[in-house]
């Protein structure tokens, strides 16, 4: 029992149904993507600058992208079948804690391995200043320097903390991810509303200055599936990502409801989002994005995080549990690097799981507490199914997205407060 346990007991928690959302299924297979790769790779302009017995630098990322494995995998090997001699190296800024271990663990998580992918991983922190573009000196991974050719391998999608043509993708790969944490740092020091034209500027020097041999662009549907993959030219990225980008905006998921009073995730973590949690989906961002809703609450943090909170700061409560799972050490690092303390400060901490629920209705304004409107997800990325209360039906009802699939029924928690209820 908490401080506040016999304060919040009078937010009683209302029934709630199962809601299902529609989005289209487009996703390619492996057997698709594997033909794709390969099929690319004898395209002239990428098979003639790649030369035997170059040394062929390729990116990997921190987020848990769709078929990244088997996608790095395949693009070694037809590395090799070019007679070249490929490597990868962690991009991604300062993640992992800001060090070369612990960026190498975050693509060991996800199975990216000497063994897996066939070819070395070289992991650094060190940086070469190759050139200076408007004032902005170019970092680049030694690593990477070192090569006779970069393939920048990113996904494609929208950012959570800012607008433009460039957000999430090959030019913010070429930025923050060759840029390790130096690049990263200087890229944030003006603010978010000055990046995507410091990724214009940055990464468009990346390409004049180095052999970019290709970008090869990612793209992800609604649930989080690849559903196509863009083979660019490296002096075409500049002008053709801004394209994909729309074209992938218009394929995220979305929440098919306008508001709600609390909103409810049952996990954040950097494998949903780079911000830990979705904006574009949440809400919760000083950008006119996503749901809106008073109040919100989250449980726990994903394994795949490894203690990196980033975005705990947008929520108002959680739990214990994700307290004890909370690494500073991992989170803080992202903090300095974007010049911002704002998504890392700490929520709420409360027992248990009803107890954040009723918290994040205690603290609401003006709310209905007859009738509350909550929104249950299991993190921001897997948004198919999800719990509504009573009180949202009648609009759900009018959403040709969404079809309600049970009996209004109560959510069940165990002997310690934690759900059981599985959404």
């Amino acid at each position: 029992m908490s401080g506040i346990t016999n304060l919040v007991a009078h937010a009683q928690l209302p029934r709630f149904v199962r809601v299902k959302q529609y989005f289209p299924h487009n996703e390619l297979t492996e057997e698709q993507i594997i033909a794709l790769i390969a099929e690319n790779f004898q395209r002239p302009e990428f098979k003639e600058r790649i030369k035997p017995g170059q040394r062929i630098c390729i990116t990997a990322g921190s987020r848990g992208l769709s078929n990244i494995v088997l996608i790095l995998h395949e693009i070694v090997r037809q590395v090799k079948a070019l007679g070249a001699e490929p490597f990868i190296i962690p991009a991604m800024g300062s993640h992992g804690g800001a060090t070369a271990e612990g960026q190498r663990g975050i693509l060991a998580s996800y199975n990216i391995t000497e063994e897996t992918m066939g070819c070395p991983i070289l992991a650094t922190m060190e940086t070469v200043v190759i050139s200076e573009t408007h004032g902005i000196p170019v970092n680049l991974d030694k690593y990477a320097n070192e090569a006779d050719g970069i393939i920048v391998v990113n996904r494609i999608k929208a950012h959570t903390g800012f607008k433009g043509k460039y957000e999430s993708g090959l030019m913010k790969m070429m930025t923050i991810g060759l840029g390790k944490q130096k690049g990263a740092y200087i890229a944030h020091a003006t603010g978010d509303d000055n990046m995507p034209e410091r990724l214009f500027y940055i990464g468009s020097e990346m390409v004049k200055k180095r052999n970019i041999i290709m970008g090869v662009g990612l793209m992800e549907n609604a649930f989080d599936k690849t559903f196509k993959i863009a083979f660019l030219p490296g002096e075409r990225i500049p002008d053709e990502e801004p394209g994909l980008l729309e074209e992938a905006k218009a394929a995220m998921g979305k929440i098919f409801l306008d508001e709600c009073d609390v909103l409810v995730l049952q996990k954040i973590g950097k494998n949903f989002s780079g911000g830990g949690m979705d904006p574009n989906v949440v809400g919760r961002s000083r950008l006119p994005i996503g749901i809106k809703s008073q109040t919100m609450a989250f449980f726990e943090l994903s394994e795949e995080s490894h203690g990196n909170a980033t975005g705990m700061g947008r929520a108002d409560v959680s739990t214990k549990k994700f307290l004890s799972q909370l690494s500073f050490d991992d989170t803080y690092p992202n903090a300095v690097t974007d010049h911002s303390s704002s998504v890392y400060k700490i929520p709420m901490i409360v027992d248990n799981e009803r107890e954040a629920i009723q918290t994040a209705m205690a603290i609401c304004l003006d709310m209905d507490y007859e009738h509350p409107r909550i929104i249950m997800l299991k993190n921001s990325l897997e948004i198919e199914d999800m719990l509504i209360s009573e009180a949202l039906i009648p609009e759900a009802k009018t959403r040709k997205e969404l079809t309600i699939v049970s009996e209004p029924f109560e959510i069940e928690f165990d002997e310690n407060g934690d759900m059981i209820t599985k959404i």
